[in-house]
């Protein structure tokens, strides 16, 4: 399991998630079935999902569905955790074929924890890590919606690059979307 401290915060409520310790630590590690309570916080929440290819989940055997069926067997799928409990999840995707020195990432995060670097920190881990998991990867990729100001500064702040604006790109529930693309390349420093 990786871990890495993240100075305490206060949620929006004013609430300190930090606990009793000075640090508290993000971890990514396997989301299995023991997790559907807490996967299924922000997989039902319509803030979470706005600008997921999913629509929020409606009932619990909906969710263990999408982990039993989606998240177990997929190569590099990972719980964002705070302490041992999932409060969102990220994942990358090899590209299949000639295209396999490419992978997409995509993350999610209960809005609770939204704007707390938590997200910047699962994707500055993942940066630090999946180049050695998987050698043959030499381009990691994510797409952004364009409204999606917050996920385009995650990306930017974990160290990828802005390449553009890809128009009408994206088909995201019955619209056509402008999506922002960001790249990390095995050769850039992941500090």
């Amino acid at each position: 399991m990786q871990q890495i401290q993240v100075p305490r915060k206060p949620d929006h409520n004013g609430t300190d998630i930090g606990g009793d310790h000075e640090f508290q630590r993000i971890s990514l590690r396997l989301l299995d079935l023991s997790d559907i309570d807490d996967f299924m916080v922000w997989a039902t929440d319509e803030k979470v999902t706005r600008f997921c290819t999913w629509e929020p989940y409606t009932s619990r055997e909906e969710g263990m569905n999408f982990i039993n069926d989606k998240v177990i067997p997929h190569p590099w799928f990972r719980a964002i955790c705070l302490g041992d409990r999932p409060i969102g999840a990220i994942s990358v995707t090899a590209n299949s074929g000639n295209d396999r020195c490419r992978g997409e990432l995509g993350y999610v995060l209960g809005s609770k924890y939204w704007g707390k670097g938590i997200a910047t920190q699962a994707v500055k881990m993942v940066a630090k890590t999946i180049f050695k998991d998987w050698p043959q990867l030499e381009r990691l990729e994510a797409l952004v919606d364009v409204e999606n100001v917050g996920s385009q500064r995650v990306l930017e702040k974990g160290g990828f690059q802005r390449e553009g604006v890809l128009r009408k790109y994206f088909l995201l529930k019955g619209k056509s979307r402008d999506m922002v693309i960001f790249s990390l390349l095995s050769t850039d420093s992941q500090s």
